[in-house]
């Protein structure tokens, strides 16, 4: 019976976010220009460091692929949720919903241990400045990538499929405005306290274990920082590691503020809220962050920029 009910469903229907309906134009907007800023941001991002030969170091290899991560987990939700804004039946079929949850957990693991490479390029920076250029080799900067993609595909393939091939027997309406493990497992006919377990498990050690591992290279940053004797040195050692500090306060804070607290500390409607901001919001603010707190991204910019007047002068001229 379950088996039948299961192979009946082929669509889900999102609840979507709740608002006032005076709101929708502005709120729509408003998204619209997150994901407009997040594209154009990380893109942006992406080309710098490909055409600017100064940006071709191991940190700058690794912030690419964070734009590129970025790029990817915003585009799983945010077109979806900006289409659904004007649509009374936010509707989605059963393998799309796979599909969106498949990418999610995939693109949020791998960011975690992305951050945690780039914690650890940052103490070879720091703490072993000599040995810096031969340590991070373009093999180990490989390595350290293809890692958190890796584990990424492990943990999106355990939560996937631990969840869809569930019975779902209905109703099929999800209380989000995109497919989230926990809202899908109450739509379940059936005993799901070990499949919860097991998605407790892999997400819990995902992030414990990516969050324990960026505090460790600080800590050695933090006493080689503290053992510089001026002070214009201790700045330019504490700037060299403020954009990824940011970066890793906001994204790790937000995912302690939507899991590591009592389930009825506050409604599901709060819990949307903040799911729009990392889902949204975060992949906008990285390349903001690396680029107006970072003076080698900014003078890449000038170069750049510079380079492109000097061309356009220069045809003018030939004509």
């Amino acid at each position: 019976m379950a088996h039948e009910n299961y192979t009946r469903v082929t669509k889900f229907t999102f609840r979507g976010l709740n608002y006032n309906p005076r709101l929708q134009v502005f709120l729509f907007l408003l998204s619209l220009s997150f994901y407009i800023i997040n594209l154009t941001g990380n893109v942006g991002m992406i080309i710098l460091i490909w055409i600017d030969s100064h940006l071709h170091t191991s940190v700058y290899f690794f912030l690419s692929h964070l734009s590129f991560v970025d790029i990817c987990f915003s585009s799983v939700v945010s077109p979806k949720m900006l289409t659904d804004f004007f649509v009374k039946r936010k509707a989605i079929s059963f393998w799309g919903c796979a599909l969106q949850q498949w990418f999610f957990g995939f693109f949020v693991a791998a960011e975690c241990f992305l951050l945690a490479s780039m914690a650890y390029d940052r103490y070879m920076a720091i703490c072993n400045p000599l040995l810096y250029s031969v340590a991070m080799s373009q093999r180990l900067c490989i390595q350290l990538v293809v890692g958190p993609y890796v584990i990424g595909f492990m943990n999106t393939m355990t939560h996937t499929t631990n969840a869809f091939h569930l019975p779902f027997c209905g109703p099929n309406v999800i209380n989000h405005f995109f497919c989230n493990m926990s809202p899908l497992f109450s739509l379940v006919c059936a005993d799901i306290s070990l499949n919860k377990l097991v998605v407790f498990i892999v997400a819990g050690a995902v992030g414990v274990f990516s969050g324990l591992i960026i505090p460790v290279p600080y800590i050695y940053i933090l006493i080689a920082i503290l053992k510089i004797h001026s002070a214009d040195g201790r700045r330019k050692a504490f700037s060299t590691c403020s954009s990824h500090l940011t970066a890793v306060s906001i994204l790790y804070g937000t995912l302690f503020f939507i899991y590591v607290r009592p389930s009825a500390s506050f409604s599901l409607d709060l819990n949307k809220v903040v799911s729009v901001f990392y889902t949204a919001v975060i992949p906008m603010l990285n390349p903001l962050i690396y680029s107006l707190r970072n003076k080698e991204v900014k003078d890449a910019i000038y170069r750049t920029v510079a380079k492109r007047k000097f061309s356009f002068s220069l045809k003018d001229k030939i004509k």
